[in-house]
């Protein structure tokens, strides 16, 4: 398993209307793609020195080639329209991970 994290630091003037789009729009479309088998958004719970608030987006693919396939033929469509709607209103950094280990824990 593979895992596509984006981190975004969004401006809070536009914070409703971006989070409303996130859960609306973008994570719907890059299920869409096929590629992912799911998503989780959660809010960093830190205060940032720049303002804002930030957020992770956790991607979860097949593995590397598959990732491999969502930049060649997805990502720079579905990235194009978060910068349209709020170009200069955000920073994103990504970043892959290689699940080496996953446990359940099972509450009684």
């Amino acid at each position: 398993m593979y895992i596509y994290n984006v981190t975004i630091n969004i401006e809070e003037d536009v914070h409703d209307k971006w989070l409303n789009w996130m859960q609306k729009k973008h994570i719907p479309d890059m299920l869409k793609t096929g590629k992912f088998s799911n998503a989780k958004m959660s809010r960093v719970v830190i205060e940032e020195e720049m303002g804002g608030i930030t957020y992770s987006i956790q991607y979860t693919t097949e593995n590397k080639e598959t990732l491999e396939k969502y930049y060649k033929e997805n990502a720079a469509q579905l990235q194009s329209e978060g910068i349209a709607l709020f170009g200069g209103k955000f920073v994103a950094f990504r970043t892959e991970l290689d699940v080496i280990f996953t446990e359940t824990t099972f509450t009684n």
